[in-house]
């Protein structure tokens, strides 16, 4: 959503990074190299930009759930598909298809679950459980509520135990690790309601084309926000704030 905005190529693009020119493809480096070129603007036809951008790219904000999304994700890839825990993550979700499961697509009340229980911890190998402890940390004193003072130590022991865990970098892991000081001082103010009724509304979106993004399903979703609100100026700004977060 946020290449759509911005005019950016979406897919596996060379430069997603609407903040710097970080090489996606250069894996070598993503764990070594944290100060990538800046990207001065928003040229089209230059490193990925297909579009004259929709929004001021200063506007754009990271939704902690969205991270913390993206965060699980590399972590579940990054399992032995053939080890305890991965085995238990199925058995945990029965309703997932193990081609989601596999992909690490999870939402936002299935993380709370599988957070809560206790028994998941003890189908880990140690590499998996420092990397599970430090994700539920950053979950629990960054991406909410509460901002521990310490929150800097804790991200970066995430990161190092993700790269242990030889978890790939994505553009979200990407956004902790090179730009920490872009994230808002308190997280836990931008509630995860937003983030999760989006999902629920793309979801409708994605059953009825069938998976296919494109310019036709994202002009689809823009109007239906409107038709959900076409009097109330102050629904269209609550739809309008969930549809620039995401």
């Amino acid at each position: 959503m946020v290449n759509f905005l911005l005019g950016q190529q979406s897919g596996y693009t060379k430069y997603p990074c609407f903040i710097c020119l970080w090489d996606s493809r250069a894996k070598e480096d993503h764990w070594k190299k944290v100060v990538w070129p800046a990207r001065e603007n928003m040229t089209v036809g230059a490193s990925n930009i297909i579009n004259e951008p929709l929004v001021d790219r200063g506007k754009i904000i990271f939704p902690p759930l969205h991270i913390k999304l993206g965060l699980m994700k590399q972590f579940v890839r990054a399992l032995d598909k053939d080890g305890q825990c991965f085995k238990y993550i199925c058995r945990f979700f029965p309703g997932l298809s193990m081609e989601k499961i596999k992909a690490g697509i999870f939402s936002g009340p299935q993380i709370r679950q599988i957070i809560k229980d206790e028994q998941f911890l003890y189908t880990m190998t140690d590499i998996e459980a420092s990397a599970w402890k430090s994700f539920v940390l950053v979950v629990h004193n960054f991406l909410g509520n509460h901002k521990s003072p310490n929150y800097e130590e804790i991200e970066q022991k995430m990161l190092s135990n993700f790269k242990t865990l030889k978890a790939n970098m994505s553009i979200k892991v990407h956004f902790l690790h090179s730009h920490l000081d872009r994230f808002p001082d308190n997280l836990g103010s931008y509630s995860e309601e937003q983030g999760e009724r989006f999902h629920q509304d793309i979801k409708v979106m994605e059953e009825r084309y069938q998976g296919r993004w494109d310019t036709h399903m994202m002009a689809d979703y823009c109007w239906s926000l409107q038709r959900d609100c076409p009097h109330s100026p102050h629904k269209r700004q609550s739809y309008r704030h969930r549809f620039l977060m995401h």
